[in-house]
């Protein structure tokens, strides 16, 4: 199985960090967040990975290669300027993900989490099937995004973490260009094609410098204690 991470977002809100640094290559206790991802994959035996990138994706191409150096193998996913959102970045990646298995992993790669993505790689989906994790509402998304897909009758709405295991089919029909994966989920909720999980283990999005300091500021006080 492959994994994608998703790389290719300018990350406006993080300015002026990411004024000529991508969001993935941010520092959370001296190492990028996409280091994170990485080992983390490979830990769960899946070596192969795909990042797409737009917004100075050079300088994660430079950083990390073919991935040799890490025992992985490492490809790539050019996209325009500006991106072509999650579902168009995906789909647009799909002939590098889908070469030897018919479902992938993605995670974004502005998160910060401890999730065991072994366990997300043993599920068995079918045609047009996904599986999204779900978190507790930060305080950012007080509102939540999606209900518990096994738990139809709670009305509490969770966050959608930016991890996901999903058949190619999912995508067959995207149409080229920016194509947001919001709607596609909450279609195919509807539809009984997605499954969901919650889960209460670390999670971070770093969205603002705000955050990524917060974060940083608790794994320092974690690493000292």
């Amino acid at each position: 199985m492959k994994a994608m991470i998703l790389a290719a977002g300018r990350g406006q809100r993080m300015m002026p960090l990411t004024a000529d640094t991508p969001k993935p290559l941010l520092l959370v206790a001296g190492k990028p967040l996409i280091a994170y991802h990485l080992e983390r994959l490979k830990e769960a035996g899946i070596n192969e990975v795909v990042i797409n990138l737009a917004w100075r994706g050079d300088k994660i191409e430079e950083a990390f290669g073919n991935g040799q150096h890490l025992g992985m193998h490492i490809e790539y996913s050019y996209e325009p300027e500006g991106g072509l959102e999650t579902a168009g970045g995906i789909a647009k990646a799909l002939p590098l993900l889908c070469s030897q298995n018919d479902t992938f992993i993605i995670i974004n790669g502005d998160i910060f989490t401890d999730y065991d993505v072994h366990a997300l790689s043993q599920l068995q989906l079918f045609d047009g099937e996904a599986h999204i994790v779900l978190v507790e509402n930060p305080a950012h998304n007080p509102e939540g995004d999606f209900l518990l897909t096994h738990q139809p009758n709670n009305a509490q709405k969770y966050t959608f973490s930016g991890i996901g295991h999903y058949h190619k089919t999912f995508f067959a029909n995207v149409a080229s260009g920016k194509v947001p994966l919001g709607p596609m989920l909450r279609s195919a909720i509807e539809n009984n094609t997605v499954s969901s999980e919650l889960y209460l283990g670390l999670w971070h999005d770093i969205g603002t410098p705000e955050r990524l300091n917060q974060i940083n500021q608790e794994m320092e006080a974690k690493n000292v204690g």
